[in-house]
C-alpha cells in the first residue's frame, strides 16, 4: 500500500498516513542503527503497559529506513491548551499524572540518562572544559535512580484522543532520575510559557513530596545538554541557565 497523506516533519523525518498507520521515515543518511535503536526502545516500553502507540513493523521505503506504528488520531495538549487557555491548570495536572505514572515503571535494558548527559556535555564546544567539569561534577553527584524517563515529555508529545491519552516519541527514553526528566520539561515549557513551566513545577513537586531545589539543581545539566540540538532562538536563554548555580 502507498504512501498517503503527510502527517508531520521533522529534522530527519517525515511521518505519513498509510491506513490506520503513522510510517515515519528516515533520511536517506540517517544511521541504521539509531532507526533499530529508536524501535528497540520504543518496544521496550511498550512492554510496560503505558498508553503508547505499538510499533507494527520496521521496514524501508523507496530505499529509506521506516518504522510503522498505530496511527493516533486526536489532538495534542499542546494544540487543546492553545484552544482552551483558561483551563491550563487542568492540563497541566494531566501532564504531571502521566508522567508520575510514568516514573513508577523500569525498564532495566534502557540506556542510563546520567550516561547520555555526560555525553551530550562532553560533546559540546561551545563552553570552556572548565565549565564542562564543573557541570559534569553535578551530574556526578546527583543520585542514581532507574525510573523510566520519557527524555522528551512536553505537550507536543501528548496526544488526546477520546477518553484515552497517549505519549508518543519515546526515542530519548532513558532510564535514570525523575528530577532529571522533570527538569528537562521545565526547560522545554520555559522555552514556550514560562507561566505553564512555573505551574508544572509547583504541581510536580507538591503531587510527589519533591523538594523543588531537587530537580532545580539539574536545570544547568539538562540545560547544557539541550545546547546539543543547536537551535539558535534557544541559545542565549540556555546558556544563562548551563551557570553552575543554586536556585532560589
Amino acid at each position: 500500500m502507498p504512501l498517503e497523506k503527510l502527517i508531520a516533519t521533522g529534522e530527519h523525518t517525515n511521518v505519513y498516513q498509510r491506513g490506520d498507520l503513522a510510517v515515519k521515515v528516515f533520511s536517506k543518511d540517517y544511521p541504521k542503527t539509531e532507526v533499530l535503536y529508536e524501535a528497540l526502545t520504543h518496544a521496550r516500553v511498550e512492554e510496560t503497559g503505558l498508553c503508547v502507540p505499538k510499533i507494527m513493523e520496521v521496514g524501508k521505503e523507496d530505499g529509506q529506513w521506516s518504522i510503522s506504528m498505530e496511527r493516533i488520531q486526536g489532538k495534542t495538549l499542546a494544540q487543546i491548551m492553545q484552544e482552551d487557555p483558561e483551563n491550563l491548570p487542568k492540563y497541566i495536572e494531566q501532564m504531571v499524572d502521566i508522567q508520575i505514572e510514568i516514573h513508577t515503571k523500569k525498564v532495566p535494558l534502557l540506556l542510563k540518562l546520567k550516561d547520555r548527559l555526560a555525553s551530550q556535555i562532553q560533546s559540546l564546544d561551545c563552553i570552556d572544559d572548565t565549565r564542562k567539569y564543573e557541570l559534569l561534577t553535578r551530574l556526578d553527584s546527583c543520585p542514581k535512580h532507574i525510573k523510566l524517563c520519557h527524555g522528551n515529555f512536553n505537550p507536543t508529545n501528548i496526544i488526546v484522543q477520546g477518553d484515552k491519552i497517549y505519549v508518543v516519541d519515546w526515542k530519548n527514553a532513558s532510564q535514570g532520575n525523575a528530577s532529571a526528566d522533570v527538569g528537562r520539561t521545565y526547560l522545554l515549557l520555559c522555552l514556550q510559557n514560562k507561566q505553564a513551566a512555573d505551574l508544572y513545577m509547583d504541581l510536580f513537586c507538591q503531587k510527589t513530596n519533591t523538594a523543588k531545589k531537587y530537580v532545580q539543581a539539574w536545570l544547568p545539566i539538562v540545560a547544557a545538554a539541550q545546547l546539543t540540538q543547536n537551535i539558535d532562538s534557544e541559545r542565549d536563554l540556555l546558556m544563562k541557565w548551563i551557570d553552575v548555580v543554586d536556585y532560589e
